[in-house]
């Protein structure tokens, strides 16, 4: 498969990452969905347009292309699950509410998902991890913000309503305490906002596989509520009067997170 990702190299040691923002379907996904599933309501819709600030904040980018209905990148190979309630899997096989997602007897073929897995899933992630590699050994270390969004309300995931901001560490284990301090105090300073830490999302498959501290290696997730720049329903527009005081918090974490690593690693590498 060709054209699977997008990536952008930055200036300074931070990798925005967009596994599901993708809307792209292979031909037996696209002939299997049920109807509520032709909309791809699961997607992380308009990220790439919502961080279109990164440039100028000299951040690398990745994103990928292919829709998290044909393989979630955000999952690991062996589809070890995150939680252990609700969730879904590396080839999805409910919508989020529940519903199944294929017509019965029309789900991709093992055969056509281990295509899916070593030619979008392993590219995705030759990349994200050579891109940290390169961030550590030119500045030595590397953060890592891996970007997703999620309807405010989806009653078989989680109760009531999501709180805005949901920052994920892993448990504390992806990245270091006080740079989670320090998001926190941005969220809380945010007005009009709410947010949570390490709540019913504390990072997936990529916070918690690339995130190592020790190693210099600094990850964290954030689970937007959709409510807060898009209209949760069809046709899930962008909305430009909620989305831009929305990045302003974004800039602020992203912002945040460099000025953290200045402060505990230096400028080393940041003059090229």
């Amino acid at each position: 498969m060709d054209n699977v990702l997008t990536f952008m190299q930055g200036r300074v040691p931070l990798l925005i990452s967009m596994p599901h923002a993708g809307t792209q379907l292979t031909p037996a996904v696209e002939a299997g969905l049920v109807d509520a599933a032709r909309s791809l309501p699961d997607t992380d819709w308009h990220i790439p347009r919502l961080y279109d600030f990164a440039a100028e904040l000299g951040a690398s980018v990745l994103s990928a292309h292919y829709s998290r209905f044909v393989i979630d990148l955000n999952r690991s190979e062996d589809d070890t699950p995150l939680y252990a309630g609700a969730t879904t899997g590396l080839y999805p096989d409910t919508l989020f509410e529940g519903e199944p997602l294929f017509l019965e007897g029309k789900a991709p073929s093992a055969k056509e998902r281990a295509r899916y897995l070593d030619e979008i899933w392993r590219p995705y992630h030759r990349a994200l991890a050579a891109e940290l590699e390169r961030m550590r050994q030119v500045f030595g270390y590397a953060l890592l913000f891996d970007a997703h969004s999620i309807r405010s309300h989806i009653p078989r995931l989680f109760e009531g309503k999501l709180p805005d901001f949901n920052l994920g560490t892993f448990n504390g284990a992806s990245c270091a305490p006080d740079m989670a301090e320090r998001l926190e105090a941005i969220c809380a300073g945010a007005e009009g906002y709410t947010y949570v830490l390490n709540g019913r999302f504390k990072g997936g498959h990529i916070t918690r596989c690339y995130g190592h501290p020790a190693a210099s290696i600094h990850a964290v997730q954030l689970e937007l509520a959709q409510s807060t720049y898009m209209d949760e329903v069809e046709p899930f527009a962008y909305r430009e009067d909620l989305a831009n005081s929305t990045q302003a918090v974004l800039r602020a974490l992203l912002g945040e997170m460099l000025a953290w690593g200045q402060t505990h690693y230096g400028n080393k590498g940041l003059g090229k």
